[in-house]
């Protein structure tokens, strides 16, 4: 068992500061990657396990969603996919005797690290009532127990059905199928903490909430741009596809409050030049905007392009895409028209050479990629700064032709396959129509929970029952204090879980952690060895084929626990073969095939090697499946942050050894910061503006409306080069500072990217 014990939000003693890099990944992502998982898991298990990687008779890897090129490297993975696996397949288990030696009011002083580092969950474990400690249960007792308390509530909604982005197709629709067959749309689930604006935006405006490029159309771009996101540490292997349009000759603007390793330059460690050479140069411009700052940008740009239109009649815009696909078109020239540039500057921090210099590149180029993360969607007005981004590329037609389109990067491997096979508080009629055809019950039709509405409800008490798979609620969502407040009101918690976080020591009354399979691991059932399948940021679906033994006999898979608890909760009656479907997936991959669209032929095509694409009508046919029938230009008031005065714009962020709440170490190589998490980002000229020093002390209170002020107390300022204004300090711990009700507009995702706070020195 790890001995490294660091309490949250208290000083770290070793923490250092040094520089930030230039560069990223090359022979040093090498070592921290292998080095790790040579230690945990021995040569022959990582050779095992690292060779089958996103291979096309692989597993998947869990830490992002980029997509599979089509022909794949010997090693097609990147450090924290590395990371992720090691982490997951460690060999060391969480003993029997934990449970006992480790009270739930102990374990709410340790960190995130020390939790995740205590090893695999191999039993189930169960806290009673009123108890302080988990204590092993059966997996029959489990399950009994669970349908017992959800049987007993005076209606469905007064439970809810929490979803993580690893869970596979498979889990996720029989998981929404027990949910619906229990009477709730109660779903919340990760993407409503970060790209549920993403899905907002694009569906009101072009029809589906996703991509419309595929990978090859990186390598066809002529611009891409890169907005309000950090692909070195997130999805490093996003830079191969963004090396390859640099050497097709592609232009790379980077458009982000900090400058990240890896858009200025990157080691391609499966080069020579990435091994013994200077690399490929990512970024061509970097636009340092600030933060909240990206519709202001946008519109500004859109502006320019109806100008230069205006200058050369004919030239500039798509005429017959926009007359053909789109409307809207004159409303918005009507209302870009009166855009001031005073307050464009003021919004976003840059220059009129800056915007310019952008406009410029959008206008010659024919082929543009605008690809974006949690930078822009976890904004208050993120939903219309995605509605500008998607007007922007349809001036031109960027959209339904080779390198062109909307480039919306997820970070969970299979978070949007969660939100095509069903898990969504929202899911529309046709959906809901075509389930009740396959089952023959009919699914609740009004609308649930999300997870912002979800802490709501405890917090009213309207919720008794919160049920995640997987993940880390409490300490993923924002306002961390009133989250975990809101759970311990809960009657009973129950995570279905690979490894101890957060969310198992904060728990309802009563509690239960289930331990699961991993995706590495073998899924062995009645039908023999199963597979599961996913779908990546462009759509494309393919099998995950577990490769080593279970770190444990008694395991479930998360396919498993789902029927199991289905068999105990719901009536027979039903009639729906939740024995067949644990047995033998095909059985639910046949009834997806009748239920979601794109999966007609499910069990052949994702036999295929390299899986199928679904169908993507934007992308495909230049179809959008609005209520008009046409892509929507939408015209929307300019909002941005005003910041008071001695006050700085916070930013949260994930450090390099991390995979959202899941902390691989205490480093952030990129950014110089090692053996430490209590570190706040903020500009020299700002500290000098401030009356602050690198290295001082402070409490971080952020400030919204008239309600107290959240503290992050005790944090070592360290002068960065971040945009004029803005500051930035680590997810999860930051997460204590963003309000709960501080929330997109239209998305109701956390505003997390936009939290006021002032730097009090500690005295």
């Amino acid at each position: 068992m790890h001995e490294t014990d660091v309490n949250p939000g208290a000083d770290y003693p070793d923490l250092e500061v040094g520089h930030r890099k230039e560069w990223a990944v090359g022979v040093p992502a090498i070592l921290h990657s292998m080095g790790p998982a040579i230690r945990e898991m021995g040569p022959v298990r990582t050779a095992e396990l690292m060779t089958a990687i996103n291979q096309k008779n692989g597993f998947d890897c869990m830490s992002c969603a980029w997509p599979d090129p089509g022909e794949r490297n010997l090693l097609e993975f990147c450090e924290n996919g590395a990371k992720a696996v090691t982490w997951e397949a460690t060999p060391i288990t969480v003993p029997t005797s934990f449970w006992a030696e480790n009270s739930l009011t102990g374990l709410l002083d340790k960190s995130e690290y020390w939790l995740g580092m205590q090893g695999r969950l191999v039993e189930p474990v169960h806290k009673p009532k009123g108890a302080d400690h988990y204590e092993p249960i059966s997996w029959d007792a489990a399950f009994a127990l669970i349908a017992d308390r959800l049987n007993g509530l005076d209606s469905p909604d007064r439970a809810a059905f929490y979803t993580s982005g690893r869970t596979a197709n498979e889990t996720a629709f029989a998981y929404q199928l027990f949910v619906r067959a229990f009477g709730t749309n109660n779903l919340p689930d990760c993407s409503n903490m970060c790209h549920e604006s993403t899905g907002t935006a694009l569906s009101e405006t072009i029809g589906i909430g996703k991509s419309t490029i595929a990978y090859d159309d990186f390598g066809k771009a002529e611009l891409i741009i890169v907005m309000g996101q950090n692909p070195g540490t997130n999805h490093p292997r996003m830079l191969t596809a963004l090396e390859e349009a640099k050497r097709n000759g592609a232009t790379i603007v980077a458009v982000n409050p900090l400058p990240e390793a890896g858009l200025i330059r990157y080691k391609n460690p499966q080069r020579p030049r990435g091994i013994i050479g200077k690399g490929t140069p990512i970024a061509d411009h970097f636009l340092q905007i600030r933060s909240g700052g990206d519709m202001a940008l946008l519109q500004a740009v859109s502006k320019r392009v109806l100008e230069a239109e205006d200058a050369a009649p004919g030239t500039v815009l798509d005429h017959a895409f926009l007359a053909e696909h789109t409307l809207g078109l004159e409303a918005f020239r009507e209302h870009i028209a009166t855009l001031d540039d005073a307050t464009v500057l003021e919004a976003t921090g840059l220059s009129l050479a800056d915007i310019d210099l952008l406009a410029d590149l959008y206008v010659r180029s024919d082929r543009t990629i605008i690809t974006w993360a949690m930078g822009l969607t976890q904004q208050k007005n993120a939903v219309a700064t995605l509605k500008e981004l998607i007007t922007l590329l349809l001036l031109r037609g960027n959209i339904g032709k080779p390198g062109a389109g909307a480039s919306p990067i997820r970070g969970h491997s299979n978070v949007q396959g969660d939100r095509t096979m069903g898990i969504w508080e929202q899911m529309p009629d046709r959906f809901l129509d075509a389930l009740q055809r396959e089952f023959g019950f009919d699914p609740p039709r009004a609308h649930g929970f999300d997870a912002l509405q979800t802490i709501e409800g405890l917090q009213r008490g309207d919720i008794d029952v919160f049920f995640a798979m997987g993940g880390n609620f409490v300490g993923a969502i924002s306002d961390t204090a009133a989250a975990e407040a809101a759970m311990r009101g809960a009657a009973l918690t129950v995570q279905v879980s690979t490894k101890l976080n957060r969310s198992h020591v904060v728990t309802g009354d009563e509690a239960l952690i289930l331990p699961t399979l991993g995706r590495t691991e073998v899924d062995l059932q009645k039908g023999g060895p199963q597979f599961l399948s996913v779908e990546d940021s462009v759509c494309a679906v393919h099998a995950t084929h577990g490769k080593v033994p279970p770190v444990a006999p008694g395991l479930l898979s998360e396919v498993a626990i789902v029927c199991r608890l289905a068999r105990a909760t719901l009536d027979p009656a039903l009639g729906i073969d939740w024995e067949g479907f644990e047995a033998e997936y095909d059985v639910i991959r046949e009834h997806i095939s009748h239920v979601v669209p794109g999966f007609e032929r499910f069990n052949d095509d994702v036999r295929r090697t390299g899986g199928f694409v679904l169908p993507n009508g934007p992308r495909d046919e230049r179809r959008f499946d609005t209520p008009t029938g046409k892509a929507m230009i939408t015209v929307n008031e300019l909002e941005h942050l005003e910041r008071p005065e001695g006050r700085l714009i916070l930013q949260t962020l994930r450090s390099h050894d991390q995979f959202n709440t899941t902390i691989y170490s205490l480093n952030d190589r990129y950014r110089g910061i090692k053996n430490g998490r209590d570190v706040v980002f903020v500009n020299p000229f700002d500290l000098a503006e401030l009356g602050l020093t690198d290295g001082q002390r402070v409490d971080i209170h952020s400030e919204w409306r008239d309600e107290p002020d959240r503290v992050l107390a005790n944090y070592r300022v360290v002068s960065y080069p971040t945009a004029r204004g803005c500051a930035a300090a680590y997810y999860p711990e930051a997460n204590v500072l963003v309000p709960m009700r501080s929330a997109a507009t239209g998305s109701n995702t956390p505003v997390s990217k936009a939290v006021i706070v002032r730097l009090v020195p500690r005295t």
